[in-house]
């Protein structure tokens, strides 16, 4: 069967008998009679509708009976969204790949919100187990240690630590190791702490002219060229070796050294933190603050993030989806300018990256 890829799928309750939709609450299926009693063995199931058509009747495969559409798997299509709208993100598999290696964790904490984005090494075993496990410790250790009152760089560095660990413990030997790459961000009024490993990236859009910058760099061979002077960026990105990773986070990685530094960042704006299945068609940060204001007709604090994502996310599929393609965006809104250093970390002058 074949079919076009829809977005997340649906989820209903259905009669055990005839598999009509049923409502929470209800005592019979208006369609057939059925009494909904678990106590009888007859509580309503979880029916699967289609993101296409919406008809229940999904088969074994996951492809609808009725129009043929193959559903999404659990990861193929993820919106994530806290409950205050201070955040969201969506990851999705994209056009060319099978199964969706990205992995996006966000949490808040008392003094703002924590973001993830991992993206498996493709070249290695298992790649989704290994951004999936990344994404998920990170962000759980990163919340407990800002919570706790550990200052944001100490907690990015310990979290990052703490993922590495967590893909290492996947590999069954040093040969079947899973990797992934790994991007975080620690947004708190005043300041963004973002850690790294590997070429996903973190952005501040504003729409001030000249304000938008990229907040990472990238521990690939290009950059690494570009670095030495030994050859120019169009050069380096122009040459078949420019997005080979030269660190991850797996059991065969060597000298684990994240990078990990801090911005002040006084708003309006918003932070994006994502994988290359988005940079890779826009890789400058005046381009992403230009399709996302193209499309909202509002600046980048403005929008909604799960709309704001959504547009990101939109674009690298329209561009092509050559990659799982993963978005998170969290607005930062007008704050007052701070003369003394970060709030999210006091001890540390900002805009510097801290020896490793």
């Amino acid at each position: 069967m074949t079919g076009e890829r829809g977005t997340a799928e649906t989820v209903d309750l259905g009669c055990p008998s005839c598999r009509e939709v049923v409502y929470p609450g209800e005592e019979f299926c208006e369609a057939c009679g059925q009494r909904l009693d678990p106590r009888s063995g007859a509580a309503p199931v979880r029916l699967r509708r289609c993101t296409g058509c919406g008809a229940t009747a999904i088969d074994a495969d996951g492809y609808c009976e009725h129009c043929g559409l193959r559903q999404p798997a659990d990861r193929d299509h993820v919106e994530v969204e806290l409950p205050d709208g201070a955040a969201a993100g969506i990851s999705d598999r994209g056009l060319r790949y099978s199964r969706n290696e990205d992995a996006l964790a966000i949490a808040p904490w008392r003094g703002g919100v924590a973001v993830v984005v991992c993206d498996g090494v493709g070249s290695s075993p298992r790649p989704e187990d290994a951004s999936g496990a990344a994404a998920e410790t990170a962000v759980a250790s990163l919340v407990a240690a800002l919570d706790g009152g550990t200052d944001a760089e100490t907690a990015m560095r310990t979290a990052i630590a703490d993922a590495a660990d967590a893909v290492a413990a996947l590999a069954g030997s040093p040969d079947e190791a899973p990797s992934c790459t790994l991007v975080a961000a620690a947004v708190a009024p005043g300041a963004v702490t973002v850690g790294w490993v590997g070429d996903s990236r973190a952005y501040w859009l504003a729409a001030s002219a000249g304000g938008s910058q990229r907040l990472t760099d990238d521990d690939s061979w290009a950059a690494a060229m570009v670095a030495e002077g030994a050859l120019t960026e169009a050069e380096a990105e122009a040459h078949p070796n420019a997005h080979v990773i030269t660190a991850w986070l797996g059991a065969d990685a060597v000298d684990l050294a994240p990078h990990v530094r801090t911005r002040p960042v006084e708003g309006p704006g918003a932070v994006v933190v994502c994988s290359d299945g988005l940079w890779n068609y826009l890789p400058a940060p005046e381009q992403l603050t230009a399709v996302l204001t193209a499309a909202s007709g509002a600046p980048p604090e403005a929008v909604p993030p799960l709309e704001a994502a959504g547009v990101l996310v939109r674009h690298a599929l329209d561009a092509g989806g050559r990659d799982n393609v993963t978005v998170a965006v969290v607005p930062v809104p007008q704050t007052p300018a701070r003369k003394d250093a970060s709030p999210a970390n006091p001890s540390v002058p900002p805009t510097t990256e801290q020896p490793r």
